[in-house]
């Protein structure tokens, strides 16, 4: 696995490209430009290709929010989700982190908690059916 690093504007077609292959759309291509564009993206390429991101922000009750983490689907369960929620404990700029994720993605939920994160409540409403689960960690 290659390692972690920050995405630069050269990313963001790799990025857009590997969400857009997950979730069927580019409807986040403005919200992916955003982000990159501030510094708030991290990335993992291999062979010149984007395998997995992490976007994250501060608007969280003013704590660090993870609040996308994508992998590609042939690099999964690789430890690429952990390499990067471990980078971005290294740089985050709260000792909080938060991220969420709905209750029936039980992957993430098994990322979460391998990493150390523990739940800290749901929020009802926003997926029909299906809450999202929130997860905390101190660093």
């Amino acid at each position: 696995m290659n390692s972690v690093t920050t995405a630069n504007l050269e990313n963001i077609e790799g990025i857009v490209k590997l969400d857009c292959e997950i979730i069927g759309n580019m409807s986040r291509r403005k919200h992916i430009e955003k982000i990159v564009g501030e510094g708030r993206c991290l990335i993992i390429k291999e062979e010149d290709e984007v395998q997995a991101f992490l976007l994250f922000d501060t608007n969280f009750f003013e704590c660090s929010f993870i609040s996308l983490i994508i992998v590609s689907k042939s690099a999964r369960r690789k430890g690429y989700a952990t390499a990067l929620i471990s980078s971005f404990e290294n740089i985050a700029p709260t000792q909080k982190i938060f991220s969420s994720t709905n209750q029936s993605n039980t992957n993430m939920q098994k990322v979460f908690e391998f990493n150390g994160f523990v739940r800290s409540g749901y929020v009802e409403n926003l997926d029909d059916g299906d809450p999202e689960i929130i997860y905390f960690k101190l660093i």
